[in-house]
């Protein structure tokens, strides 16, 4: 039977991907679950699994071209299957030559080695979203980038790292600072592109605030107990393993207290709740181009030590080191965090990540005067804030959830167990 393999959505905010490469060719078997494409999206480049099993009797779009989700990409199917007509779909790609726009008099002066001139085809430079919006932020010139993808495509790698062109970064002497002593803010009045990421930013959280009734609950964790478990802890692991961070710690904490209260893991729909089995969190991680929250899968089923090891690996696959993010990774978040405790943020409220129904926001640990048994002491505290939706939960509730978030944290050998 043949099966339309479609431009699958890898995020709440996707509307369109490119193909960047085919890793199973024509005639090749295919298995449910096996890495079918490299898919790029508005933010990062994700493997696309295959929801079947089969021949891939047909590629349909080729690399390097973008397509709208749900639309045909490709056919799956038995040897004998009758491969349907494509209806003016724009023909696969075998080979990165094919990729340089068609004209009347092809010539095979494009090569699969790239050089500065193959980057530009009629006119259009050829650069992939990620790759122009680094090189519009940090103001490379395109045209004097060598491309290294497809059909000498400029990647997000090929930018990575350059300066900007010295036409670029040429900025006007600083203004003498002699007469008069304040000088005047001269700010500038045109108007910014928006970066295909923060377009996509912009879409989700408009999405969310929208569709999602938040409500909002905070309450301050004292660390005390748990930043000299960690130091301890991290003694004792040394040069064997991953560093525990606080927010290995919350990550172990949040998947405790879900397991416990499971309806914060849970999507509304309508006239139901959708349960799922796994605990999925989502982590906030930004970008110098965005914010992206991919997941860490099945943490109901990892120590804390995992959970470490399982965060670092994922932070690194997002910034481009060591591989790239599944599909399920990109999609399959149940409840997410966001920690802006690095940057000395004391307390802020997150937006929920559609179609989750909850995420904890947290901020920086510091040394602040508390009042215990009456004394004021110094303890190291910091601020939660949980953010839900009230279609899925009432304010009770999330303040008993995030009471255990809390009673986890002050008594950090619980999240050993």
């Amino acid at each position: 039977m043949i099966t339309e393999v479609v431009m699958p959505a890898m995020g709440a905010d996707m509307t369109e991907g490119i193909v960047v490469k085919w890793l199973k060719s024509e005639g090749d078997e295919v298995s449910r679950g096996d890495i079918l494409a490299e898919i790029e999206t508005d933010k990062t480049v994700v493997e696309m699994e295959a929801y079947g099993s089969g021949l891939l009797r047909k590629i349909v779009i080729g690399e390097g071209v973008k397509v709208p989700v749900g639309d045909l990409i490709a056919y799956l199917g038995d040897a004998d299957d009758d491969v349907p007509e494509n209806g003016g779909a724009p023909p696969a790609s075998p080979a990165p030559a094919t990729l340089a726009p068609t004209t009347e008099k092809a010539t095979p002066a494009v090569a699969p080695v790239a050089t500065p001139e193959p980057a530009v085809a009629s006119g259009r430079i050829k650069a992939s979203p990620v790759a122009r919006t680094i090189a519009r932020e940090r103001g490379i010139d395109l045209t004097t980038v060598t491309g290294t993808g497809p059909g000498g495509r400029i990647t997000r790698t090929d930018v990575e790292g350059l300066s900007a062109t010295p036409a670029a970064a040429a900025a006007p002497p600083p203004a003498a600072v002699t007469s008069p002593p304040v000088q005047a803010a001269t700010l500038s009045g045109e108007d910014i592109p928006l970066s295909s990421m923060r377009q996509a930013i912009a879409r989700v959280t408009v999405r969310s605030k929208t569709e999602n009734p938040h409500y909002y609950i905070d309450l301050s964790i004292d660390m005390t107990q748990a930043m000299a478990f960690r130091q301890g802890l991290n003694e004792e692991i040394g040069d064997a393993g991953p560093r525990i961070s606080v927010n290995d710690m919350i990550v172990r904490a949040c998947v405790k207290a879900i397991a416990k209260y499971p309806k914060f893991n849970t999507t509304f729909a309508e006239d139901h709740l959708i349960s799922h089995a796994d605990i999925n969190i989502g982590i906030a991680i930004a970008l110098e181009v965005g914010l992206m929250v991919p997941a860490i899968l099945r943490t109901q089923n990892m120590s804390l030590l995992e959970i470490s090891a399982a965060t670092k690996g994922l932070s690194n696959r997002v910034r481009g080191e060591g591989g790239t993010l599944s599909q399920e990774e990109n999609t399959a978040g149940t409840f997410s965090i966001s920690n802006m405790g690095m940057l000395g943020v004391d307390n802020f409220q997150a937006i929920i990540v559609p179609p989750q129904s909850a995420i904890l926001a947290v901020g920086a640990v510091s040394l602040q005067p508390v009042v215990r048994d009456g004394e004021i002491v110094v303890r190291q505290m910091m601020k939660a804030s949980l953010s839900a939706d009230h279609r899925v939960t009432d304010g009770a509730e999330g303040g008993v959830f995030l009471g255990e978030i809390r009673r986890l944290l002050e008594s950090p050998v619980t999240l050993m167990v």
